[in-house]
């Protein structure tokens, strides 16, 4: 068999992003910079194998340029950890001294097929 239910798939998000943590990717390589962080996010309860992030998601305030950010991921822990997720942003957004990077609630849809 190939294909998961509806019930397995809500089940599998709800169980692996109970403790996420969002990153911030430039191509393959997560942002290593003093200022940066991963963040916490919160998911919605997953319907038809799909959630979304219940807050703003918000990093900190950059102390020096994080280059590009081309690609967010998750990941079961703030540091270190297993990367469960990750996909192109939708916007490509360069992150300089004193600028902020922001997923908007909702918009971190995490689905799947």
């Amino acid at each position: 068999m190939n294909h998961m239910s509806v019930f397995l798939k809500n089940k599998v998000l709800k169980d692996n992003l109970k403790s996420a943590h969002v990153a911030l990717f430039n191509g393959e390589i997560e942002i290593n910079q003093p200022s940066y962080s991963r963040q916490t996010a919160s998911f919605i309860e997953p319907t038809d194998g799909q959630t979304s992030n219940t807050g703003d998601v918000l990093f900190p305030i950059a102390n020096e340029s994080w280059g590009s950010i081309t690609h967010i991921g998750i990941f079961d822990n703030a540091a270190a950890g297993n990367l469960l997720f990750k996909a192109p942003a939708e916007f490509i957004k360069t992150i300089d001294v004193s600028s902020q990077y922001k997923i908007p609630k909702n918009y971190l849809i995490v689905r799947l097929k």
